[in-house]
């Protein structure tokens, strides 16, 4: 099962079909095609600075003469877009004004669609205002005082 994340429009739109679901975990697409991934999802300065610096990490390697040391790190850029390229498709959407809904688990993206939409139905139905929980200061326990030696302390006692 895969864990989605629902991300709502920052208009009034509040219709589960406008919501964008987006996957968390680690995305193949985006371990092999970084650069290419991050601008079909629109994530154009994070393209750039990915291509940027695999370009840069791929001419040190070969200037230096250490062709595999470059090809080796542009391989960790790659393997952290993959690992994290969800997330910063999710930070640019709250950037860009979306609210996170809350998180939807499923086996498929159709599964978690229909799922989103039965549950933002029950919420709408339910409306109802959470009450205030207020803390009664007068039953708080009063401060210990004294010194503490292991786990546990009984105050009087020496």
């Amino acid at each position: 099962m895969a864990i989605y994340v629902v991300m709502e429009p920052p208009t009034g739109g509040n219709k589960a079909e406008d919501a964008t679901l987006v996957r968390d975990g680690f995305t193949w697409l985006g371990f092999l095609f970084s650069p290419v991934w991050l601008a079909w999802h629109r994530l154009w300065i994070e393209a750039a600075v990915t291509f940027a610096v695999m370009v840069v990490l791929s001419v040190l390697g070969e200037t230096l003469g250490l062709e595999w040391a470059g090809s080796g790190l542009s391989l960790l850029v790659s393997l952290y877009i993959g690992l994290e390229g969800q997330g910063l498709r999710i930070s640019a959407l709250r950037r860009r004004g979306w609210r996170e809904w809350g998180v939807v688990e499923a086996g498929r993206l159709d599964d978690a669609e229909l799922r989103h939409a039965l549950e933002a139905d029950e919420r709408t139905e339910e409306q109802a205002p959470m009450p205030r929980i207020v803390p009664d200061t007068s039953q708080a326990r009063p401060a210990q005082t004294g010194m503490a030696l292991g786990l546990t302390h009984t105050p009087g006692r020496p």
